[in-house]
């Protein structure tokens, strides 16, 4: 690792130490967001392997999302749990399809969560 890198990491796990939980979900949306578009960006260049990482790496972060919903709190959260199961089987069928689109249509649908989250946080 070198030390750009380092420093890279290390404000990066500061960041995620100090961020309030709103935060911290906007954070989530950002990295899932950006997953997608690399694997949009990766099947088009014809690199599968590149691709159903991104893929993962962004189902992982959906994942995390879901979990930490608290179902007591009412319809929103209920809502949100069902838009991440869209999420995840609009991936899978982009997935078996080779379809980038569909990679960007999901990474849409979390930036519009994602922007709620944020004036939420303000």
């Amino acid at each position: 690792m070198t030390p750009y890198s380092q420093a890279g990491r290390a404000y990066v796990e500061a960041d995620v130490a100090t961020a309030s939980p709103h935060r911290l979900v906007v954070m989530l949306y950002d990295g899932a967001i950006r997953f997608l578009h690399q694997a949009a960006v990766a099947t088009r260049a014809g690199r599968g392997d590149v691709a159903r990482k991104r893929i993962r790496a962004a189902r992982a972060i959906i994942g995390e999302l879901d979990f930490c919903l608290d179902m007591s709190q009412g319809e929103i959260p209920a809502r949100l749990r069902s838009i991440y199961k869209f999420c995840n089987r609009h991936l899978s069928d982009s997935m078996a399809n080779t379809d980038p689109e569909g990679f960007e249509r999901v990474a849409r649908l979390l930036a519009d969560l994602r922007a709620s989250w944020e004036q939420i946080e303000t």
